[in-house]
């Protein structure tokens, strides 16, 4: 954009670099980075770590201090104007005699959607928007998803051999990928504010869907455990009841839910017919409860139930180096899909080796 220099893009991808350190405790906030710069030099820089705590501008002024007086702010994504936890960034700005403030992207959230670029340009504030506003956009993917599209973005991964199998016929799977895959997959899991999953998938393998690294987990936050169970099935021995962090249950119907509640679990019911649940509905109620990012870990029917809806905004698929044959397992249940015409077009995002194993990134041209 020729409103913008190269230093200016300099200065706002080392504020994208830092908005990163955020991934693991800014949930349910956005991601968000900060660079203060005054006389071409960064004076004060700063990141929004942990939700409940100072965000990026603030953290950034208290480095800079007197410095941040007639400083240019290089912001990913527009300061807020409304109190939440904490008072709004754009009057902490103003405070603090910011001259220029640079927007990567504006904040769709209600509280703000303009309201803190137009306070600030009240204030005398010049600002100027949208520098490096795609790169910013993939930093807050599923934040911009729960704002704009009131659902989280769904990421679905899926281990799977060569010919695209996922289980043996009597449903066993562990392990299909090797131990390098399945570490890469407790990244997936430290980033996401919720796993989801299928009773399928709860009485076939006891999943923990935990994160187990303790590097990807400074705060010690457990994502929310997600199990789809139309007909309330959930063994009261799960392993997942017993571990740190909540489960939520979706449910059509089924006995009572006393034993799972007592058990630390709670039970929604949601409609549904002929054994699915309405994916719309539990994707909306995520979203009520601040899930940004989605990532399901679940078997062919939930997966293909995903896909055919349209939901899925991201595919993870590990491919390990080997066939399981013809009575195993597929990927996907699509029953509708009959006619060629039917496939899901992808674009291939990424191909890397994981070990033994191929990863592929994937996003659904829907």
């Amino acid at each position: 954009m020729s409103d913008f220099a190269a230093k200016d893009r300099e200065f706002m991808q080392r504020a994208l670099l830092l908005a990163e350190n955020g991934v693991f405790g800014a949930q349910p906030n956005p991601m968000v980075g900060c660079v203060l710069v005054k006389d071409g030099e960064i004076v004060g820089e700063g990141w929004h770590a942990r939700a409940g705590e100072a965000h990026a501008e603030v953290n950034a002024m208290l480095a800079a201090g007197e410095k941040a007086q007639g400083a240019t702010a290089y912001v990913t994504l527009e300061p807020c104007s409304h109190h939440g936890n904490t008072p709004p960034c754009c009057d902490a700005l103003i405070d603090a005699g910011i001259a220029e403030v640079v927007v990567a992207h504006e904040d769709p959230n209600p509280q703000v959607d303009g309201q803190g670029i137009a306070r600030l340009q009240k204030a005398g504030v010049t600002v100027r928007s949208g520098l490096l506003r795609e790169d910013a956009r993939r930093l807050n993917a599923g934040f911009l998803s729960r704002m704009q599209r009131g659902r989280p973005r769904v990421q679905l991964k899926i281990a799977c051999s060569l010919d695209g199998r996922i289980a043996m016929a009597d449903g066993q799977s562990q392990w299909i990928t090797g131990a390098q895959a399945r570490a890469d997959v407790q990244q997936l899991r430290a980033r996401a504010g919720a796993i989801l999953t299928g009773i399928g998938t709860v009485l076939a393998d006891d999943p923990s869907l935990t994160v187990r690294e303790a590097q990807l987990n400074p705060y010690d936050r457990q994502p929310l455990r997600v199990v789809l169970d139309s007909h309330l099935r959930m063994p009261l021995t799960a392993r997942m009841l017993g571990l740190p962090g909540e489960t939520l249950i979706f449910c059509s119907s089924g006995a009572s839910a006393a034993g799972l509640a007592n058990a630390g679990a709670e039970v929604l019911k949601t409609n549904g017919e002929n054994g699915l649940l309405e994916l719309a509905a539990v994707l909306q109620e995520l979203a009520q409860r601040g899930i940004n990012d989605l990532l399901v870990e679940a078997g062919p029917t939930i997966a293909g139930q995903l896909l055919t809806l349209k939901l899925v905004d991201e595919l993870v698929i590990y491919q390990a180096p080997h066939i399981l044959g013809s009575e195993t397992m597929g990927m996907f249940n699509t029953p509708s899909w009959q006619r060629l015409t039917d496939r899901q077009p992808l674009t291939i995002m990424e191909v890397v080796q994981v070990g033994n194993d191929t990863r592929i990134r994937a996003i659904p041209e829907n």
